[in-house]
């Protein structure tokens, strides 16, 4: 599967006093995808962005006709990168990708870890004030690679399948299981021993499981300016 491949610095975040890396532009040329992401890529807060967990931003370009009949025409929406997706794809959604699923990427090897839990700052990058909570609530979310095997990448490379460690497990499952049906004690069970997942949704799992709560999410969905 042809790629496009996306990478972009630390900028002001409009009508915050935050930045932030959302805003991501095609690469045209080769670059290294490293353990921690593609070269001349960045992340403004490092506390909940990037890491060897989230080191790759997948979001499809399929999910854009869907945001543009619900939004109406956004600039933003004109060309991948509104999400601040470093690979964009077409044919691939979390209806069919699953925890675990290995890729071949160019020189370098990456695997799903997780969904996307988007945050507040999505609302300022699309000037739409719950935007952050309409990517949860339709499971447009996007999902995350952790690499494998770095290597170099072009534009153009395909996104090819590997294996599949946990095919049960689609991110479209993982979605209803933390999103819908919150405190669904197997789900949950499920997820917190599924050790392809990244660590921090395992631990999410167990917390439910502890507490019989799901946790609060508006910090992360409304944020501050």
């Amino acid at each position: 599967m042809s790629t496009t491949f996306l990478t972009g610095p630390i900028a002001p975040l409009p009508g915050t006093s935050a930045t932030s890396g959302i805003a991501k532009v095609p690469v045209h040329g080769s670059l290294m995808l490293g353990a921690e992401g593609f070269a001349g890529d960045a992340q403004a807060d490092r506390r909940v962005h990037g890491g060897p967990e989230k080191a790759v931003h997948h979001y499809p370009l399929d999910h854009y006709a869907a945001w543009r009949a619900d939004l109406g025409a956004l600039p933003v929406l004109d060309a991948p990168g509104a999400f601040g997706e470093n690979v964009s794809t077409q044919g691939m959604t979390e209806d069919t990708v699953a925890v675990g699923d290995i890729f071949r990427l160019g020189g370098a090897l990456i695997q799903v870890s997780q969904g996307r839990q988007p945050c507040w700052k999505l609302n300022h990058r699309f000037g739409v004030p719950d935007m952050a909570r309409r990517v949860q609530d339709t499971g447009r979310t996007g999902w995350y690679y952790r690499v494998l095997q770095t290597g170099e990448v072009a534009p153009g490379d395909d996104l090819v399948p590997v294996d599949r460690l946990a095919p049960g497990w689609t991110l479209r499952r993982l979605w209803r299981a933390m999103y819908v049906d919150r405190l669904n004690r197997a789900e949950l069970e499920g997820i917190a021993a599924l050790d392809v997942l990244a660590d921090g949704w395992r631990r999410h799992a167990q917390r439910r499981l502890d507490s019989g709560r799901v946790e609060d999410w508006r910090p992360r969905l409304e944020g501050k300016a």
